[in-house]
């Protein structure tokens, strides 16, 4: 059986579970060696290189010196792994950095969810840390990203011809139980005079769309509810609870788990917000988040903003709503005419209902084959 030598950022992170998950699914053996952000008892081996902060950065760098010391402390566990996988760059270069203290040769694959704001700067602090993502990239076997909107914005235009690229993108796992999808000709049934449900399910980590959420809620207090399910980045919004208690109408679930608790989210939602503005003209414009491939599976349409690749991948499929700016006027007008008419639901959720299943599930032996061609050579399952 193929090891896999997995470093993440954050043992506890919803999608770092569902990595490992894929992997294990598709018979490749995981030795986690990761960070936390809290305190977390993993479902597979794991080595401990210790707590960070969100939004921390120089105390990220601390660890990612630290970590590698204590991942090469376990160079026998280490040295098992046919392939180390290593998400986001400070995880790359701490890869690389107990590669060397360990002394082996064991090939890289970088994964990049998320191209970090500090890489798209201009000043000295981007181009070093360009210059150092350049440096470990070419030493990777390959680059994984979930959205063609990363290389084609950030990988391609800085590092062109320095890289292998794999699209991996943000979909459930094949081996997990999601329950049946809805069909298409029974997708919703709408009650035309109940409350019409907004969800906003993930990492709540953006200002703005909590902000256009929450005076959604002020201009339709009576008719409308809004969800939130997931865990917010106090980093970015500062003030989240006391919003919420406000407003009769907007309710917080907090951190559930994936993919035991989507069902139940999805089911009880008419349509997903699926805007972010946390890097707003990079990251938020490039990614394809999991809400679109989750909803679309439970045959939830999304909402999105126009000009993101979010907002592409709704109107290629046919199967959601896109909106211009400025939101603050179309996002009421949408929910306006939703609420008169819910027709538009119907019919996109019955379209989701009718796209083929691998559109939002990750086929099996995906990421088995995905590490066998990027190593080239054949992965024992």
């Amino acid at each position: 059986m193929t090891t896999i030598a997995f470093f993440g950022h954050d043992a506890a992170d919803a999608a770092v579970r569902r990595r490992v998950k894929s992997f294990a699914g598709d018979g490749l053996d995981v030795v986690g060696f990761m960070m936390r952000r809290r305190d977390v008892d993993p479902e597979w081996q794991n080595v401990d290189l210790g707590m960070t902060r969100d939004g921390a950065f120089i105390q990220r760098i601390r660890q990612v010196f630290a970590g590698a010391r204590k991942a090469a402390a376990h160079r026998k566990l280490l040295a098992k792994a046919d392939v180390i996988y290593a998400r986001n760059l400070d995880m790359l270069a701490c890869a690389f950095l107990a590669k060397r203290h360990a002394r082996l040769d064991t090939p890289v694959i970088y994964e990049s969810l998320d191209v970090h704001r500090l890489l798209t700067r201009e000043d000295l602090v981007g181009k070093l840390l360009r210059r150092l993502e350049r440096t470990l990239l070419k030493r990777s076997r390959a680059l994984v990203v979930s959205s063609p909107g990363f290389l084609k914005n950030h990988f391609n235009r800085h590092y062109d011809g320095d890289f292998r690229a794999f699209l991996v993108e943000n979909r459930l796992c094949a081996d997990s139980d999601f329950g049946p999808r809805p069909m298409a000709e029974s997708a919703v049934e709408m009650e035309a005079d109940g409350k019409l449900v907004l969800g906003w399910v993930g990492m709540l980590r953006c200002q703005r769309s909590f902000d256009l959420l929450c005076a959604l809620a002020d201009r339709f207090p009576d008719t409308l509810e809004i969800h939130l399910h997931g865990i917010p980045a106090r980093t970015e919004i500062e003030v989240f609870e006391p919003e919420i208690d406000r407003r009769a109408n907007m309710h917080f679930f907090g951190r559930f788990r994936s993919p035991e608790d989507l069902a139940g989210i999805y089911a009880s939602l008419d349509v997903v917000w699926a805007g972010d503005f946390m890097e707003a003209g990079y990251n938020s414009v490039w990614l394809l988040p999991n809400r679109i491939y989750e909803g679309g599976y439970y045959a939830t349409p999304s909402i999105a903003p126009a000009g993101t690749e979010t907002a592409a991948w709704i109107a290629r499929h046919e199967c959601g709503f896109v909106i211009d700016e400025p939101l603050e006027q179309s996002l009421p007008d949408l929910i306006s005419g939703l609420l008169a008419d819910r027709r538009p639901i119907a019919t996109y959720s019955a379209r989701l209902a009718d796209l083929p299943s691998d559109l939002f599930i990750q086929p099996a032996g995906f990421m088995r084959e995905m590490i066998a061609n990027s190593l080239g050579r054949e992965v024992a399952a």
